[in-house]
């Protein structure tokens, strides 16, 4: 089996383990009155649920097989391959939120696995450097981190929708940035463990993956699901292809007919990328003496982060 073949299965692996934990950990976090939450958001009360680590752990693993794919595979094949967690998503989302997937949503789920596959076999990718060089992290601190900064300021100025919307912007740059990281510290890891603990890319991704976490449940919480989740479930794969491009050297081996059906499956991918976000966390609203209220596993209800199906701008 090839390194290729055997990255693509891992990533597949993973885009089922990071649905299942996103699902449960979403679902967990929309419950979370906002007055209990600490410093940290909504993340210092979710570590008292049982649930919530569940959700964790699964996600956790889903992280390790990614690593693993990371380190045989380039992040342009890796990347998109994560995008179809959205449709291992799709029936769970369905199964908690009590209703039956439509047919539409089905219609999406077929061009998204479609625009992946795509991208993976015409665009051929090919790999490039496992490592930035000190001057791109340099490069891609000056420009990022005052973009993040900026989605926070915005963020902490505003509430529901465009508030979920602009730390799930944050939290999948930050999550692209890790996977960039990610490939650099299992490309050390085979170097031997003394290599590895000297870096500064570990620490790095350590302090980056708690953030991007950190804000990914605040995001959760914050108001509109539907906002947040094709927010973050975009930017990720955006962020770490665009930095495979400019700073590993990783390229698509297509000519210039087969590059047209590539920006035709990007542009199909990210659609649907957007379409099967939304509909795995629209549940059945019920309405109760405050409004439409959103169910969640356990009969559980968050009247003040419902999601109206009728509405998505929240």
């Amino acid at each position: 089996m090839s390194d290729s073949l055997l990255a693509a299965l891992l990533a597949i692996g993973a885009a089922l383990c990071i649905a299942v934990g996103t699902v449960v950990r979403q679902r967990t976090a929309a419950v979370v009155p906002d007055e209990t939450t600490g410093v940290l958001g909504p993340i210092t009360t979710l570590v008292l649920s049982p649930v919530w680590w569940l959700g964790t752990v699964v996600g956790a693993a889903g992280y390790a097989l990614q690593a693993a794919a990371l380190g045989l595979g380039s992040l342009l094949l890796v990347q998109p391959l994560l995008v179809l967690s959205l449709l291992f998503a799709l029936p769970l989302g369905a199964r908690f939120g009590g209703r039956r997937i439509a047919t539409r949503e089905w219609l999406w789920a077929a061009a998204l696995t479609t625009s992946v596959a795509v991208l993976v076999i015409v665009g051929d990718p090919r790999p490039g450097e496992p490592r930035a060089v000190t001057q791109h992290w340099i490069l891609i601190a000056l420009v990022g981190l005052p973009l993040v900064a900026l989605c926070l300021f915005e963020a902490n100025r505003r509430t529901g929708t465009a508030r979920a919307l602009l730390l799930g912007v944050a939290a999948g740059s930050l999550f692209g940035l890790a996977a960039v990281l990610t490939k650099g510290v299992v490309h050390l890891l085979g170097r031997g463990p003394l290599a590895l603990v000297t870096s500064l890319e570990l620490y790095t991704l350590i302090v980056v993956a708690v953030v991007a976490t950190s804000l990914q449940q605040s995001a959760f919480q914050a108001g509109s699901l539907q906002a947040s989740l094709p927010a973050s479930t975009i930017m990720e794969p955006v962020v770490a292809t665009l930095l495979g491009f400019v700073v590993l050297g990783e390229y698509l081996d297509a000519d210039r007919k087969a590059a047209a059906v590539l920006v035709v499956a990007v542009g199909t991918m990210i659609t649907a990328t957007i379409a099967l976000a939304r509909s795995s966390v629209t549940g059945p609203d019920v309405t109760g003496p405050d409004g439409p209220q959103a169910t969640v596993p356990g009969g559980g209800m968050s009247p003040s982060r419902a999601v109206d199906s009728r509405d998505p701008t929240g």
